[in-house]
């Protein structure tokens, strides 16, 4: 019997183990720290020093690397009053040349430790330098994606070289505010964790099965393991899909796919209405009986693992209420960094273990409960109606990045006006399910959700007509496929009167847009989608480029133009000042034959209009983030450091002001 245990306390021990190395595989590869400061040494003249730690076993290369080969080592600095740049970055640490045989030739490297130093003349007794340094960092077996390192160095203050941001971040991640992106993202996928728990699946399971755990128990230390025990599990079941999606998702072009491809958005599609209709009533789904069965027979063997195998039950039998909640978290953590999958579902395994583990230490507890009734049905319900509107999102998706012009935005408003008005009329009582009781009154909580339902809907209704809608800009289709848009633009082209209205400088565009047919300009906005016909255009009107990396299914890059690049002011600077250049990174239009090339970067050949906008991104700014914005010259290359998500109209605007500033500059 001692032998038993012992066998299945070593068994638990390697299980525990095997969870804890596999996690930590899981963590985003991220080996280099920087330090950011600065050295006076004259009048006015300052050295400015990033220094980088590497960890041991790992490397990032020189800023001098040859052509076709990885990414180098660069330092950006924003052009601002109160300092200019006194020629170019250079290495202080002297690089190891080594052979790469990935690339076939010799490239150098930095180990440990590397310095790298830029000189500025200060116009002012203080001042902060901004920019951002952009590198790549390898070991033996694995690569990370090109990251980029915002930095502001005080020069002249109190607290001398103190750098605001240090650390590396993952390429297309918001270099400041990741941090805070991350947390909010974790405790939305605890709050959708919560939300598990209190579904007709799951609630009432909850006295069951701290039952099982507290019956006959005179060992209260062992009851405690075993309450341990059982969260843990749940815990490690939920939180290995998202291991296996950071672990295989780490892939520049796996969120894109998964994201833009029409297979996957018609599976999601489908499955998300399949369980909505099942959520109304309709039919159970669930996993194969065989899977809980199996599960269940190991819970009566008794011992250790009983724990675990009971978590395991717990979640197979709970998939037909929780299977759509983690479906739609994994979709939506797969589109940002490779972290999220893993961050998500361990917030949604803690959230949805910790009311069980919480009662199973503390049975008295359970009598403060409210009872299981018909408010179980009504909370699955509203999850269906909930499914229904999210599932319009995987067919906007296939129909912007297929250009098929099929769902408009009046469309896709009509629809979600008409699923949230039922969905307040069933929280009023008005609509009736197969398994909902009687509803005899509106407790206070219903009234609350009743009104703000329907505040959404009045707040609907007027994008019909052309409102921007800014709070859900992001989740809805382009404002230009609207029936209001297009015909206030008609109406515009018509009236002769404007021409004379606007400013010299807003002038037509040099020649007709390439892939005009395919692609529209937000906001009224006049501008290319290939980067050599916008960059001739540039030079031939005197003005800088503004490239903007984007995607028909980036919801940042929809935000972005609701939010930011409808400011007035903004807006006018777009107009009169750039020549914009959008580039959709996830289109998937092939091209000619005769157009397609092998890329530097992983060596695959670029057929697509979206393959070779992203690669595009990646070889000339180190990031596939979307959306980026790039200020440059008539060739392509950055006056400033690129702008990532930002909601602040001020920093955009101050931005687009810099960039001019500096093209102005480097006319003279």
């Amino acid at each position: 019997m001692k032998t038993h245990v012992a066998m299945q306390k070593r068994t638990l021990s390697i299980l525990l183990f095997s969870f804890l190395a596999i996690t930590l595989q899981a963590q985003i590869y991220d080996p280099v720290t920087w330090d950011f400061r600065y050295e006076k040494k004259g009048e006015n003249i300052y050295d400015l020093i990033f220094i980088a730690t590497i960890q041991s076993g790992s490397h990032i290369y020189s800023m001098d690397i040859p052509k076709g080969g990885p990414i180098p080592t660069t330092i950006q600095i924003d052009i601002l009053p109160g300092y200019s740049i006194d020629g170019k970055p250079y290495e202080v640490t002297r690089p190891e040349e080594v052979f790469d045989g990935a690339f076939g030739f010799k490239i150098k490297i930095f180990n440990e430790k590397a310095e790298f130093r830029q000189k500025i003349i200060g116009n002012s007794p203080s001042f902060t330098v901004k920019g951002e340094v952009d590198f790549m960092s390898c070991n033996k077996s694995t690569c990370s994606p090109p990251k980029e390192v915002v930095f502001e160095i005080p020069v002249g203050h109190s607290k001398k070289g103190a750098a605001i941001e240090a650390g590396s971040r993952t390429a297309g991640s918001q270099p400041l505010p990741a941090k805070k992106g991350i947390l909010r993202f974790f405790l939305a996928s605890f709050l959708l964790g919560l939300l598990g728990v209190i579904t007709p699946c799951v609630y009432p399971m909850i006295p069951m099965t701290v039952a099982f755990f507290t019956r006959g128990s005179e060992n209260r230390s062992k009851a405690i393991l075993n309450a341990f025990i059982f969260g843990i599990s749940i815990v490690l079941i939920y939180t290995s899909p998202g291991i296996i999606i950071s672990l295989t998702g780490a892939g520049a072009g796996f969120a894109n796919a998964l994201s833009t491809h029409w297979i996957p958005n018609t599976i999601f599609f489908m499955l998300f209405v399949l369980f909505a209709v099942s959520f109304f009533g309709a039919f159970e789904m669930m996993l194969p009986n065989k899977w809980a069965n199996n599960a269940d027979s190991k819970v009566d063997k008794g011992g250790l693992l009983t724990a675990f195998f009971m978590a395991l039950t717990t979640v197979i039998v709970s998939f037909s209420c929780t299977g759509p909640i983690v479906g739609g978290l994994l979709v939506e953590a797969a589109r940002g960094d490779i972290l999220r999958p893993t961050v998500g579902m361990f917030a949604f395994g803690l959230a949805f273990a910790l009311p069980f583990t919480l009662f199973a230490l503390f049975p008295a507890l359970l009598t403060k409960l409210p009872r299981s009734g018909g408010w179980l049905n009504s909370i699955k319900v509203v999850l269906g109606f909930l499914m229904l509107a999210f599932s319009m999102k995987f067919l906007m998706t296939i129909d912007s990045v297929y250009s098929l012009g099929l769902l408009s935005r009046d469309l896709f408003l009509a629809v979600w006006i008409v699923l949230f008005s039922l969905l307040g009329l069933y929280l009023m009582g008005k609509i009736k399910f197969a398994h909902d009781s009687d509803l005899e009154h509106i407790g206070p909580f219903r009234l609350f959700l009743i009104i703000a339902v329907f505040s959404f809907v009045f707040y609907l209704i007027p994008g019909l007509f052309g409102a921007p809608l800014k709070g859900v800009a992001s989740l809805l289709p382009p404002q230009e496929t609207s029936w209001f848009s297009r015909r206030s633009e008609a109406s515009e082209n018509k009236t002769p009167s404007l021409e004379g209205i606007l400013p010299q400088n807003v002038s037509a565009l040099c020649s007709e847009p390439k892939y005009k047919d395919l692609f529209e300009m937000p906001l009224g906005l006049h501008g290319y989608f290939d980067l050599k016909q916008g960059l001739a255009c540039a030079r031939e009107q005197g003005k800088p480029a503004l490239l903007d990396f984007k995607g028909h299914a980036c919801a940042n890059c929809k935000l972005m133009e609701a939010k930011v690049w409808s400011d007035p002011e903004i807006l006018k600077r777009l107009r009169e000042d750039f020549v914009i250049i959008s580039l959709y990174a996830d289109d998937r239009t092939v091209l000619t034959e005769n157009e397609w090339y092998v890329s530097s970067v992983d060596g695959k050949m670029k057929k697509t209009i979206g393959k070779q906008n992203e690669d595009l991104e990646i070889t000339r700014f180190s990031t596939n983030a979307l959306p980026l914005y790039v200020i440059s010259d008539y060739d392509g290359k950055a006056l400033i450091s690129p702008m990532p998500t930002n909601l602040k109209t001020e920093d955009y605007k101050n931005w687009l002001d810099n960039g001019l500033k500096a093209f102005n500059s480097g006319k003279k």
